[in-house]
């Protein structure tokens, strides 16, 4: 975390920058923070496959374009900042023409939206070329393939940042919807009372997306959905779920407890897991004709924990599922009642992430013909659109 008596970063260097997810987050988050005043720096693309500064204008301008939006006065500004080096990650001199276009920044951040397979070999050039020294680095995920990957990584890093400058980033956890799971838990005290197992029967945590890899088979085919959404994205939601209250909302106390939650998870068996694909996925570009990477995934676990033990948790991701839609549903018991078990559906609350923002509770009331019915009060909806982009937040 950044303290106030440290200085802002004095120039903004993303590698990967003609990349997927330069082109749909990144510049339309760089363009919102022009706006807003939060950027006047300079911003120094770094790729190979755009020419020169004007394609790589030509570039952002089309990201915008398609995403959100040009707004006229920000773009200009925005393209004033603009910077480009096209060279190699393996080439030292493409660390020679990023120092020179950074030149006298003293605290400059290196985003690397890039594969995770490249992460070491840009860190290590960034500290020959001299320019690690009082930066910031910046790494999305998946950080590394596996846990031994993860940690030979983080060596490599740590050797050349100290860890306070070191930013390992999960965009979901820059989600408004994501952040007030953790606030409407512990912000209201009705809750508390029922969220452990002797009132909730199950959880369930699905990711669904109505479309297939975008053109990005040869990353998708080399990170499947386990990767790519499951271990971060939805166990970040499973943590903000199931944790214990930190003692304080500072980072390392919220982290604290997420370790808790994620120790007391058994590793997963082959009986808790199932994996698929979509119809057509090894016809996708960049697809090896014989792929077994999981386009769809679906895993059973539990947390041994004095909360939650018994309660079983259901995560799902895929994509071309028949919507697009991120939630979360819990379901309670059903009561002890005087009136028949098969007239009473169980309460739930559910809460929805995207496309739109809602939370919901599940009851019981009675119509009037005296017949029980299920209704859902609603506590909290925002419609799609609304949400502050978590690129924007996160940077």
């Amino acid at each position: 975390m950044t303290t106030m008596n440290e200085p802002h970063s004095d120039a903004f260097v993303f590698f990967g920058a003609t990349g997927d997810l330069a082109f749909k987050k990144i510049f339309p988050a760089l363009q919102t923070m022009v706006k807003a005043g939060r950027l006047n720096v300079p911003v120094v693309g770094v790729a190979r496959s755009a020419e020169n500064l004007e394609e790589f204008r030509a570039r952002a301008r089309e990201s915008l374009e398609k995403h959100g939006g040009i707004d006229p006065a920000a773009f200009e500004k925005l393209s004033g900042l603009l910077r480009y080096v096209r060279g190699d990650y393996n080439d030292p001199t493409t660390f020679q023409s990023i120092r020179k276009e950074i030149a006298s920044a003293k605290s400059p951040a290196f985003y690397l939206a890039i594969p995770p397979t490249l992460f070491g070999t840009v860190v290590e050039q960034l500290e020959k070329s001299g320019c690690a020294s009082g930066a910031r680095i910046i790494i999305e995920k998946p950080f590394g393939t596996d846990r031994t990957t993860a940690q030979q990584l983080n060596a490599i890093i740590m050797r050349r940042f100290p860890e306070e400058s070191i930013f390992r980033i999960d965009h979901y956890l820059g989600k408004r919807p994501v952040q007030n799971l953790q606030y409407f838990r512990f912000a209201n005290t009705f809750l508390d009372p029922f969220w452990n197992r002797n009132c909730i029967e199950s959880m369930q945590i699905t990711m669904a997306e109505d479309f297939g890899v975008q053109g990005r088979g040869v990353f998708y085919d080399q990170t499947g959905a386990i990767r790519d959404v499951v271990q971060n994205h939805l166990f970040q939601i499973l943590s903000h779920l199931t944790m214990e209250p930190p003692v304080r909302t500072d980072s390392e106390s919220i982290r604290d407890e997420k370790v808790k939650v994620l120790k007391a998870i058994e590793p997963l068996n082959p009986k808790q897991v199932v994996r698929g694909q979509f119809r057509g996925y090894r016809n996708e570009p960049g697809v090896a004709a014989n792929s077994k990477v999981e386009t769809f995934a679906a895993l059973r676990l539990e947390i041994h924990s004095w909360r939650w033990e018994g309660v079983p948790i259901y995560i799902r991701a895929g994509k071309c599922l028949p919507v697009t839609s991120t939630e979360i549903f819990v379901r309670l018991r059903k009561p002890p009642s005087m009136y028949p078990a098969s007239s009473l559906t169980p309460n739930h609350v559910r809460f929805r992430i995207s496309p739109e923002i809602t939370v919901a509770l599940g009851v019981m009331t009675l119509n009037p013909d005296e017949t029980g019915c299920a209704v859902e009060m609603i506590a909290s909806h925002c419609g799609p659109g609304v949400e502050e982009e978590a690129y924007q937040r996160l940077l």
